[in-house]
């Protein structure tokens, strides 16, 4: 027909229609612009839109739906799978609930389907509250959805029973189709265990959420938007630890199409779990590259600067980090109080607490917050500086006391001291008690006493106060507390002396014998004496001598004491030159001694020997018991030899 008549508008129409069904979307698309003059808007209109949806060209579809000039139901139909695109989720809501109240036909499941997904984007992406449909949850599909806006709300317990219907329903409505194998019911619940698992990763079951991830990709699934999220939860329970692991999985994020499948938060977050992969794997150039073009993507966004700034403390470059923090707080002034707070960490992990002190007081936002008040206390506590301790609880203090005058002025219903600001003004008194400061204590205490003038506790500090400046005043102070009649303590003393914690614990009374008895009676009001021991006296002890009195002092400290008496024979063995022969020399030589006749017999012994002749030299002489140590160390060696060479 074409060949015949090349601007026929019927047969073109039917070629675009049947490229279509072929998934041929570009050459269909090719056809309506290279004949715009017979394919008008009028005519094609859906067509055109339609191939520029499946494209991916979102935005040249929108121009298209929105240029036709009769707006039937195909195109409010695909307009509202554009809005759902582009994220504009109050229009697309407001688009499907006119086409639902609007149109009857077999499609109608499916735009309620459509809707309740909107919803469930809207709890997840921006925190709106869903409001309730009145959708019957009859599919797996809007119970999916709807636990998916539960997710958004926080209600994860809930969420997870949804999930748990949704899959009962996808088996049971996949399994009354006999073509549907195991493997495809698998491959179709895969998104819900993917959910499933996100739930429990919330809940902080990480191994049982690595363990349901893991399972999926082994299911090989064709939606690549499903395994590039499930990669990037694996990746954040890894951290930086499994790093070979996390590095295989970024590969999943990284196909073809993610971008067309995943919202732009969600393509967000994976961009910046690279960038900090890239950290913990010492890339830092990658990382400063990634960092820079999400940066350059979102310029207030924060965590872009704050990578950029551990990137740079992990090289050691503690000041650059801070610089680059105070620049990003003074261009988005906005953000400068959370921004301030990692200048304060950094400087405390420098040491430099008094600099991270004034980084803090000058976030004025947060000044007045307890939480705040407490910090800065604790820090100038640990520098020892109370004074600006003080000066902190004091300009807290004037902030409420600001804010009450204020709201009194505008007509609005104020208590006359908030509880936090009371709580302030105690912990200020408390700790100018701890410090001695008690004449500064004594205003913060008269105001907390005037609105509490029951406060017993309140008032004794008050007292204790007052002691040390004004006497008199305390005097009179103390008249305002309850008498010891009034006061109705219940204590039990026997329990309370018997109590782990008690200094003096009462010795119980045992029981008491016949005899013991008698003895207890007779001799009840006579008091018992000690008898005081005798000292024990030294064994050498003379009574008749007098001892020494210099006998507690050590020996050297003695007036008698002369040193100690050196040995002569000591002082003569080895001095002189090496070789050398000293006057005792023969009497320490051991062979004239044994040759020479001695002088007179020893007593007990033998006649002496009269003539040298017969005296045996003494390397010839044999030692006593000789023979015998011979055959004790024969029979050992005999023992011990079991074998020859």
């Amino acid at each position: 027909v074409l060949q015949i008549s090349k601007d026929d508008v019927t047969a073109l129409q039917c070629k675009v229609v049947c490229l279509i069904q072929n998934g041929n979307f570009k050459e269909a698309l090719g056809i309506i612009n290279t004949h715009t003059k017979v394919l008008t808007s009028d005519v094609i209109a859906f067509e055109k839109a339609y191939c520029e949806y499946r494209l991916n060209r979102i935005e040249n579809a929108l121009k298209t739906i929105q240029s036709a000039s009769q707006q039937t139901d195909k195109l409010k139909e695909l307009y509202g799978q554009v809005l759902y695109r582009l994220e504009r989720y109050d229009d697309c809501l407001a688009a499907y609930r006119d086409l639902i109240r609007n149109s009857q036909d077999e499609y109608e499941e499916e735009r309620k389907t459509n809707l309740s997904a909107v919803v469930a984007a809207q709890s997840t992406w921006e925190k709106v509250m869903p409001e309730d449909l009145g959708l019957r949850e009859a599919t797996y599909e809007l119970c999916y959805n709807s636990a998916c806006a539960l997710i958004g709300q926080g209600k994860l317990n809930e969420a997870m029973k949804k999930l748990q219907k949704a899959e009962e329903l996808c088996r049971q409505s996949l399994s009354e189709d006999s073509d549907v194998t195991e493997e495809d019911i698998e491959a179709e619940l895969a998104i819900i265990h993917g959910q499933m698992a996100y739930i429990m990763q919330l809940q902080g079951r990480t191994e049982d959420a690595l363990q349901l991830y893991n399972q999926i990709i082994k299911l090989k699934p064709t939606d690549v938007g499903l395994l590039a999220v499930i990669a990037n939860n694996i990746i954040t329970i890894n951290k930086d630890q499994n790093v070979f692991d996390s590095k295989k999985k970024v590969k999943l994020t990284n196909a073809e199409g993610v971008e067309h499948k995943l919202s732009k938060k969600q393509l967000q977050a994976i961009e910046f779990n690279k960038a900090l992969l890239a950290m913990y794997t010492n890339q830092a150039d990658q990382c400063r590259k990634l960092s820079a073009s999400l940066q350059s993507q979102s310029p207030e966004h924060l965590l872009p600067v704050l990578i950029q700034a551990a990137q740079l403390c992990r090289e050691k470059q503690h000041a650059k980090a801070v610089g680059l923090l105070q620049d990003f707080a003074d261009q988005h002034p906005a953000n400068a109080a959370e921004i301030k707070l990692t200048m304060a960490q950094l400087k405390i992990a420098q040491g430099s607490v008094t600099k991270a002190c004034m980084i803090l007081r000058s976030i004025e936002e947060l000044q007045h917050k307890p939480g705040m008040v407490s910090a800065l206390v604790t820090m100038y506590s640990h520098e020892e500086d109370i004074d600006s301790a003080i000066e902190v609880f004091t300009q807290a203090i004037q902030w409420y006391q600001q804010f009450q005058a204020r709201t009194n002025y505008g007509c609005c219903v104020f208590q006359p001291k908030s509880p936090v600001h009371l709580s302030l003004i105690r912990e200020a008194a408390n700790f100018k008690l701890k410090h001695g400061r008690k004449k500064e204590a004594i205003s913060d205490l008269e105001e907390l006493w005037k609105q509490n003038p029951k406060d017993v506790h309140t008032l004794a500090q008050l007292i204790s106060a007052y002691s040390l400046v004004d006497p008199e005043k305390a005097k009179v102070l103390s008249k305002h507390l309850p008498s010891s009649d009034t006061m109705s303590l219940k204590v039990d003393v026997d329990a309370l002396e018997n109590s782990h914690g008690a200094t003096y614990v009462r010795k119980k009374a045992g029981k008491l014998t016949g005899d013991n008895q008698q003895k207890e009676q007779g001799q009840g009001d006579v008091k018992k004496k000690k008898k005081k021991k005798k000292g024990k006296l030294p064994k050498n002890y003379d009574p008749k001598v007098t001892p020494d009195p210099e006998r507690w002092l050590p020996m050297r400290e003695r007036s008698y004491y002369r040193g100690r008496k050196k040995g002569k024979k000591k002082d003569q063995v080895g001095k002189g030159t090496q070789g050398s022969t000293t006057a005792g020399s023969s009497e320490l030589d051991a062979s004239r001694t044994a040759s020479s006749p001695p002088t007179s017999p020893r007593p007990g012994s033998a006649a002496a020997v009269s003539a040298t002749s017969n005296v045996i030299p003494p390397r010839h002489q044999k030692p006593a018991g000789a023979p015998a140590t011979k055959k004790k160390q024969q029979q050992k060696k005999k023992k011990g030899a079991k074998g020859g060479w």
